[in-house]
């Protein structure tokens, strides 16, 4: 496994950790007319993976999605209202979901600055021998 599939590995685990915050950040503020049908949030669960001894990168083994309750509403006007008048919110916490947006797009900067640098490296090196 080269420096350029471990880097690559590992945006693409930020890319789905990034869709999962844009779509909770989408539903954030979202009504049900019941609590099961409900949006949750969802985060993706990394694992690593080992090629070969000493190198490692991650992969997303699964996505869950949060246990917290929805938002019970009072709004009988609002057209998804159940018999009692009721709405559920989506259980989102957009503050949250910000700063994990903010922290994946760092990441995977870094990793497009890793294969940067492996690229230049590699470059050099193939003048030296020249």
């Amino acid at each position: 496994m080269s420096v350029f599939d471990i880097a690559g590995r590992a945006m693409s685990a930020q890319l789905v950790r990034l869709n999962t915050t844009a779509s909770n950040l989408a539903n954030a503020g979202a009504v049900s007319g019941s609590e099961a049908g409900a949006f949750r949030s969802m985060k993706p669960v990394f694992m690593p993976v080992t090629d070969a001894p000493g190198v490692a990168t991650v992969k997303v083994s699964r996505i869950d999605t949060s246990q917290v309750a929805p938002t019970k509403r009072h709004d009988p006007a609002h057209p998804l209202a159940d018999k009692d008048g009721n709405v559920w919110e989506a259980s989102v916490d957009s503050a949250a979901e910000m700063v994990e947006m903010v922290e994946t797009a760092r990441q995977y900067q870094n990793n497009v600055q890793v294969l940067q640098t492996a690229k230049s490296l590699t470059l050099d090196t193939l003048r030296l021998g020249k």
